[in-house]
């Protein structure tokens, strides 16, 4: 019987989020039509959250990119022409091969979006090009976190919630974790979240502040010896030095830049330290400010010093072939010359790290920021970029001061996309490529366990819709007309052995063996061999930072257009504009899908009930939030528990159906609109400011 006409029930993996929960389609005459969730392989129950149950829908939209796209009229004027595979592959190979032998290969960016293992082939395409200009949004999401942990102690840990922490310390996300019966919480949020609500501290501060939050966190846990002593003493390395510095951080001093009373600072310390252990869960709420990547340092010397690392209930540290030796490798950044290496725009702006000693303790390459990228198309400085390749990624929407991203997006000689559907970004671009979908291809998932383990999953096609392709048969599709398919083979199954590979393992056989575990969970390995820094011990003193020009302990610097560094503005702009990621989304996807909109249908901006009415704001007025780059329209929603003087406006908003000759209204209600990409950056990350700055709201007319 034809596969397609067969009724079968095929189980795969929810890439909905990073649990990667498996799940059960129904597919009858060829069409998937339900989904229910599976037993993960300990024969747990599975079930469906609100994301997974809409796959259905974003499988079968009518707003799927079912085939190759070429513009033929003015970009973002919705006119486009059919094209075949072969026609759009060639096109697009043609155009990078020849910015490369005019210009070099350096001329050419690849930019990516959240794409897990995917997102390592973008760059193992751009590095056996040629090209060192690979971005992404990682210096505003998860990495500036992530690098401070392995700077600190040379491991990018996670939060141990399964091994029964005494007290959860959730700091800027919206989870709401599961506790163990007597567990403590302790929830650091502008917004009062559902966590908020039932934790036993809840710490409201100003937006920006999070890093000197948590220096005065640390000048109580270290001025009351509440750290752990025998663990400072043998595992730790500059804590004197770290001593000295939070004396300048006395919670007095530090509820005036927070708005945060010292008593609660207090208290939270008190509690956190007290606790055996303390689990530390910080989202990425602190990492798009100036103070990213020292923020994530004072997190890590909070959890390292209450001796909560590698332990049951901490921060905890998974290996496995494939997280381990198989990452740099994969991406063949050995390929890379050193010469075009030096020609990474931003190079000269001195972020960390020089990636000959970063390579010797981070898994991935920090990639290069897209406000260089589009200081080169529009302004050609050190050079002009000349094309650009964007996959699964909407730099109109996610990318800092996107007026200026859509200048450089008009501006730029060519450029395609490969995307689900037709997004404000694809509709600039010159040839818009179909991406399938996870339930229309295969692919291997990493996935973290509740126990702690690691995972190797295969998601495994169940459908296809038109001739959408899988991102990694574009990219080798690519690689072979460049001239570059020795690195790349030449079909799907290949590419995910080759990927399998360091573990012994083809395709194939995994489907044979899901919940094939990668990693277990080992705790205290630093007993045995130290931690993986320069000195073997928790760095609390940075030796890396202090190498490579930054500030060794974590100084915090009170951002630009803030009520302390700018009070002439106040008059004019009253309030502290923060942000908020809706649970329903991510970032800017899925604003197609009607079971989505239907939870969180539009827009909305948090306003407390006083400063609203002073306002003369009610329940669902439409309001602009305004600042000196520009104006966005949200609705109101009346929050008694945000801070009167603080706004918060949602995130990754367009609107699908405002339709594409209006480019699906990008700039009415998008953040970013409101955001900067100049300088000051995070010296360390090249984090641009998102938050924390002021602004005025009002009625429309």
């Amino acid at each position: 019987m034809d596969r397609r006409e067969e009724n079968r029930v095929v189980r795969t993996i929810c890439q909905e989020c990073r649990a990667a929960c498996p799940i059960l389609v129904h597919v009858e005459d060829g069409r998937a039509v339900r989904l229910e969730g599976a037993p993960d392989p300990s024969g747990a129950a599975g079930k469906l959250c609100a994301r997974a149950s809409a796959c259905l829908e974003r499988l079968y939209s009518p707003t799927r990119l079912t085939y190759p796209l070429r513009r033929v009229g003015d970009r973002g004027g919705g006119e486009w022409e059919r094209i075949s595979w072969e026609e759009a592959l060639d096109t697009v190979a043609g155009k990078l091969a020849g910015a490369r032998d005019r210009y070099g290969a350096e001329s050419v960016c690849l930019a990516k979006g959240i794409y897990g293992r995917k997102a390592d082939y973008v760059s193992r395409l751009g590095n056996v090009f040629g090209t060192p200009n690979v971005t992404s949004i990682d210096n505003t999401c998860y990495i500036p976190s992530a690098s401070a942990r392995l700077m600190t102690y040379g491991f990018d840990g996670a939060p141990d919630l399964a091994g029964g922490p005494e007290c959860v310390l959730c700091w800027g996300n919206s989870a709401d974790p599961p506790l163990q019966e007597g567990a403590k919480l302790i929830v650091v949020n502008v917004l009062k979240t559902s966590a908020a609500e039932r934790a036993d501290i809840w710490l409201r501060p100003r937006p920006g502040t999070d890093l000197a939050l948590a220096l005065g966190m640390l000048n109580v846990i270290i001025g009351e010896s509440l750290y752990d002593q025998e663990f400072v003493d043998l595992w730790t390395t500059g804590f004197e030095r770290l001593e000295r510095h939070v004396e300048e951080y006395p919670p007095e001093r530090v509820a005036e830049i927070t708005w945060v009373s010292a008593e609660k600072i207090t208290a939270a310390a008190r509690l956190f330290a007290g606790s055996h252990p303390g689990c530390l869960w910080n989202g990425n709420a602190s990492e798009d400010t100036y103070n990213s990547t020292q923020c994530a340092r004072a997190f890590a010397i909070i959890q390292a010093i209450c001796g909560a690392l590698d332990v049951p209930g901490g921060t905890v540290h998974t290996e496995g072939a494939i997280l381990g030796e198989g990452g740099n490798r994969d991406i063949l950044r050995h390929l890379l010359p050193p010469e075009q290496e030096r020609k990474k725009l931003g190079a000269d702006q001195g972020y960390f790290p020089p990636h000959q000693l970063w390579d010797q303790i981070v898994w991935k390459p920090v990639e290069i920021r897209p406000q260089h990228v589009l200081t080169a198309i529009l302004e050609e400085k050190a050079y002009a970029v000349r094309a650009l390749g964007i996959f699964g990624s909407n730099p109109l929407i996610t990318w800092s001061n996107s007026r200026r991203v859509e200048k450089a997006l008009r501006r730029v000689e060519f450029s395609f996309v490969v995307e689900l559907v037709m997004t404000p970004t694809a509709a600039l671009a010159d040839i818009v490529l179909p991406a399938a979908s996870y339930l229309e291809t295969d692919a291997v998932v990493v996935a973290r366990k509740a126990t702690g383990a690691v995972c190797l999953e295969p998601q495994v096609e169940v459908v296809r819709t038109g001739e959408c392709r899988s991102d990694l048969e574009i990219i080798s599709s690519l690689a072979h007309r460049l001239g570059l398919g020795e690195y790349f083979a030449s079909d799907l199954h290949g590419l995910l052995d080759d990927y399998l590979r360091p573990m012994g393992l083809t395709f194939d056989e995994l489907r044979r063996r899901p919940g094939l575990v990668s990693s277990t969970l080992r705790y205290r390995k630093y007993l045995e061999r130290g931690f993986n820094t320069p000195s073997g011990k928790v760095e609390l003193y940075s030796s890396l930072c202090e190498r490579w020009g930054y500030e060794p302990l974590p100084v915090y610097h009170e951002p630009e257009e803030t009520p302390i560094s700018a009070p002439e503005m106040l008059k004019e702009y009253p309030l502290v504009l923060t942000s908020t990621h809706e649970a329903e989304y991510v970032h800017s996807q899925d604003r197609y899908l009607q079971e989505i909109r239907r939870k969180k249908p539009e827009p909305l901006v948090s306003i407390h009930p006083e400063t609203a009415a002073g306002l003369g704001i009610e329940e669902g007025d439409l309001v602009y939030v305004e600042n000196r780059r520009g104006r966005i329209t949200q609705k109101a929603t009346l929050d008694a528990g945000i801070d009167p003087r603080v706004v918060s406006v949602g995130y990754g908003w367009w609107f699908p159906e405002r339709g594409e000759s209006g480019m699906f209204g990008w700039d009415e209600a998008n953040l970013n609109v409101l955001t900067d990409d100049a300088p000051p950056y995070s010296p360390e990350m090249g984090s641009p400011k998102m938050r924390g700055f002021l602004c005025r709201v009002y009625k429309t007319q």
